[in-house]
């Protein structure tokens, strides 16, 4: 079929089709007038709800946060005083033990006859020691009768005396031997919780000086010891609040706070004990030593920890919730309501967090109602309609 004629025939409907549009097209309009020219306006939308809260103040001090770390306030290398094989093994990994318990026991034998042959000795001596004491008095009695000459009676004191002291020297023998005896039950020196056993027995172990064989160690339960280093300028600040008597203490002692990696607040309360008596110069620091009670046992040497160090007397700050703060480039801005429900933008500066809240230093005051959710429903000079949180 030829196009031409297609197109030829089709037009006139084309016609009235697109006359028939534009008639709708101009009627709907009509209409949409004519409804404005009789009073038909637009309804207004009704302002945005958000939640609000009144900007708290209260009365804390300022906290530097340093980086610790946990460690026992008595630590013991458990090493033998005497050399041998262990007989026994009585400890078990990871329990609590009791100054005084015996952990390991080595084979006491050859010890046991070291101890009797310098017993033995000792009785000798004794014996030697009651004939020349015997000697010696009678000696008085025959020098005045002139029975002994004055020499043969120097003779007869010279070996009392020689007696004594060998007598002296196989009790301290003796004394030695039965020292050795009584190590060869290794107990442990502290109170507190024990490591594992590095030897199991039948080993022979080594009861040297400074170098003897590693056995387990012990780390006291209780309070615990945390260090953390505190930089030059943090240090210099405290020590002129502590000397101006700004610093507040308990009972003599200048509270901390703690908390460990998996802890949101710093709950744990301790005191700072001592510091180093100089700076490290390659860091620039000086390592702070605190005391922390340990009643769960959670604290356990090794363990990293945050800990708050106070910088500041006690002063009036203002509290917002976190979730009211926003970010414009590098500022930092709350929205506050006025008693008209107007929204206000104010730039604030930040402090710390305190207890799950942050700290506002300028920009805000107290009583102040701030907007909590909601902040992306709404602009500055807005009306809202305030939720109380």
């Amino acid at each position: 079929m030829n196009p031409i004629i297609i197109s030829r025939f089709w037009s006139p409907i084309a016609a009235l089709a697109v006359v028939g549009g534009l008639g709708a097209v101009t009627y709907h309009f009509t209409n949409r007038a004519t409804a404005a020219e009789e009073g038909g306006a637009p309804v207004a939308m009704p302002p945005p709800k958000v939640t609000i809260a009144a900007v708290e103040q209260r009365t804390v001090v300022d906290h530097q946060e340093l980086l610790g770390r946990v460690e026992a306030i008595e630590s013991v290398e458990v090493r033998p005083r005497v050399s041998g094989h262990i007989e026994e093994v009585r400890l078990k990994a990871g329990q609590t033990v009791a100054k005084g318990e015996v952990l390991f026991r080595i084979d006491p034998r050859w010890y046991k006859a070291q101890y009797d042959i310098a017993a033995a000795v000792v009785e000798r001596g004794r014996v030697r020691v009651k004939i020349a004491e015997n000697q010696a008095r009678r000696t008085t009695d025959l020098l005045a009768t002139r029975a002994v000459s004055i020499e043969e009676a120097d003779v007869r004191e010279s070996k009392l005396a020689e007696e004594k002291a060998d007598l002296a020297a196989a009790e301290a023998t003796l004394a030695n031997a039965r020292l050795d005896l009584e190590y060869t039950e290794v107990k442990a020196p502290i109170s507190g919780r024990v490591s594992r056993a590095y030897v199991t027995a039948g080993n022979l172990i080594s009861g040297s000086p400074g170098s003897g064989t590693l056995l387990t160690t012990i780390v006291s339960d209780g309070d615990v010891h945390v260090y953390a280093d505190i930089d030059e300028a943090t240090l210099l600040t405290f020590n002129r609040l502590s000397r101006e008597n700004r610093i507040v203490t308990t009972e003599g002692r200048v509270p901390v706070e703690m908390e460990l990696s998996d802890e949101q607040q710093f709950s744990r309360r301790g005191y700072i004990e001592s510091t180093n008596n100089r700076l490290d110069q390659g860091t620039g620091s000086l390592v702070l030593r605190m005391v922390f009670p340990n009643p769960d046992g959670k604290l356990i040497p090794g363990l990293s920890a945050r800990v708050r160090l106070p910088v500041s007397a006690p002063e009036p700050a203002l509290f917002v919730n976190e979730r009211s703060i926003g970010t414009n480039q590098n500022q930092k801005y709350v929205f506050t309501v006025a008693p008209d429900n107007t929204v206000a933008y104010r730039t604030v500066k930040l402090g710390p967090v305190v207890d799950g809240k942050r700290v506002i230093r300028e920009g805000i005051a107290a009583g102040d109602r701030v907007i909590t959710n909601g902040l992306q429903r709404v602009a500055a000079g807005a009306k809202v309609d305030p939720q109380l949180q």
